[in-house]
């Protein structure tokens, strides 16, 4: 079993290079972040290299945080700051080679939104395809994100269909469809086909996969023989250091 550690999430106090050195430390196999964008891109690729870990992942920009904004792709009215955003999504994946891109939807609801989402996803899709970057959607929890475009698996199988393109996936993160559905081994295996990538933490608190009411150690035997094989992500949140929250590992790496 391998693991990606989130650095949007995992050693925060630290730069996103030393961040990703901190990674390699620690024994994780491979980053993935949030919104690097304060970084230059010279200077995760240096420390990529040097690790050798390679980058899952990163998220379009939120918008406005002041006003609370949790993404654009599905806000009508916003189509043009969307594709800003997700242009530069990819152009920072090209730079760090990156594999995915999240773009994320935002708070809106309706037909109007739906629309704004599928057309945002299919301009994603092929601004993407010739880079090989596979883009991702995830449906958020309406307990940290309520109101969140997108909040069950089913709706993103919906959109995954409708957009048609292969290269738009799922993201599952198991905190969330625990939260919003439950069910975890049953969907893993339903929904496999149109995974992505796969992320965790503890629920419902969202904190390091120990406890709780997710038996990480089952549903990771059966991601397994579901024939998954790529770095699970761990996005958790803990009041400690990382480094002191990461006895879960060891006893869920076997």
């Amino acid at each position: 079993m391998q693991f990606s550690a989130n650095l949007g999430f995992l050693w925060t106090d630290r730069t996103l290079p030393e961040a990703i050195h901190a990674a390699k430390a620690a024994g994780f196999d491979a980053v993935e972040c949030h919104w690097p964008y304060g970084e230059a891109a010279k200077d995760v690729v240096a420390a990529l290299d040097a690790t050798g870990l390679p980058m899952l992942g990163l998220n379009t920009l939120r918008g406005n945080l002041d006003a609370g904004e949790n993404g654009l792709s599905a806000l009508p009215g916003r189509e043009g700051e969307a594709r800003a955003a997700i242009d530069q999504a990819i152009a920072y994946a090209r730079a760090t080679g990156a594999q995915n891109v999240h773009v994320m939807a935002g708070f809106a609801q309706g037909v109007a939104a739906e629309n704004c989402f599928v057309e945002a996803l299919e301009y994603a899709c092929e601004q993407a395809l010739p880079f090989g970057i596979t883009i991702l959607i995830e449906p958020l929890n309406h307990y940290d994100a309520p109101g969140y475009f997108l909040s069950t698996t089913t709706h993103a199988k919906e959109i995954i269909t409708r957009v048609g393109a292969p290269n738009l996936k799922l993201m599952f993160d198991c905190y969330h469809v625990q939260l919003m559905e439950g069910d975890l081994s049953h969907k893993l295996a339903a929904l496999l086909p149109v995974i992505g990538h796969i992320q965790f933490a503890r629920v419902p608190d969202r904190g390091p996969p120990a406890g709780g009411e997710v038996n990480y150690a089952h549903i990771f035997g059966v991601i397994e023989e579901l024939g998954w094989h790529k770095p699970l992500g761990a996005e958790y949140k803990s009041p400690l250091p990382t480094d002191e929250t990461l006895g879960w590992m060891t006893k869920l790496r076997n």
